[in-house]
């Protein structure tokens, strides 16, 4: 099993930089490494890829360097395992709102006595041929990396239980869940959705855990950094409609400019 680069990074105090990624796409992997992402996060929550297509976008993130993490829409152990067992180096669980919620997390990434991970010669053990099984095991346990998602009021209700869980590596705020469930959808960089999230990201610190959110520009990857956030993301459909609109602007002003 290799290095999870994306952990030495965060280990080491840098801030990280991802993107979601919701296309079934090996290719669109691919690109984001060859472009020096830092991490890709595989999104099955909000897209219809399965463990097969994962499998193949994992490749495309082995072979360019790029960290694969996996955003999995259900908190179960079997969901969780086939994804792992396909060979992503990190689980990312939405709508944790309770300190049990996070250990059931924990549980299903890691091999025991850590967690109660199911064990078996998958693609992520090299097949069983590549080292042996007690080996692959303790590096797994160290190299897999376990982010929950924190979303509700009842989450930062709970965000201190949440953040003490034994084997949580990252608390990631979802600005746009937590804008709903204020009554303010969509209002991501709202003043009391800010405030919610900066006073989470205190207590997810204090508990000696890595604090996320999104950072899909300079100002908002700025704003996180500045108050000790470390992984941060923006997604692919808004890098490839942000650049798209970027490199038509000039020529619908163009054409403006000479029809009227």
């Amino acid at each position: 099993m290799r290095e999870n680069s994306l952990l030495k990074k965060l280990q080491e105090g840098r801030g990280v930089a991802g993107a979601f990624c919701s296309i079934p796409s090996p290719s669109v992997v691919e690109i984001l490494g060859l472009a020096g992402m830092d991490f890709v996060i595989v999104d099955s929550e909000h897209s219809p890829i399965l463990p097969l297509d994962a499998e193949n976008m994992y490749r495309a993130a082995e072979l360019t360097g790029i960290v694969p993490i996996t955003r999995i829409g259900e908190n179960s152990q079997q969901v969780i395992q086939k994804f792992l067992d396909a060979g992503t180096m990190g689980i990312q669980i939405p709508l944790v709102d309770t300190g049990e919620d996070a250990k059931k997390v924990v549980d299903a990434a890691r091999y025991p006595p850590k967690g109660k991970r199911g064990l078996a010669g998958s693609r992520a053990a090299s097949y069983g041929l590549a080292e042996p099984m007690d080996q692959y095991v303790e590096t797994a346990n160290k190299q897999i990396i376990v982010i929950v998602q924190v979303e509700t009021v009842l989450a930062l209700e709970n965000i201190e239980e949440i953040s003490g869980v034994e084997g949580v590596d990252i608390v990631f705020m979802g600005p746009g869940d937590l804008s709903s469930s204020f009554g303010i959808h969509g209002q991501t960089r709202h003043p009391d959705v800010l405030k919610r999230i900066e006073e989470a990201g205190d207590v997810v610190q204090k508990a000696g855990k890595i604090a996320g959110t999104l950072g899909r520009d300079i100002e908002e990857y700025s704003y996180w950094r500045d108050r000790g956030f470390q992984y941060l993301c923006t997604n692919t459909p808004g890098l490839l409609g942000g650049a798209t609109r970027n490199y038509l602007k000039p020529f619908r002003d163009y054409e403006a400019q000479k029809f009227g």
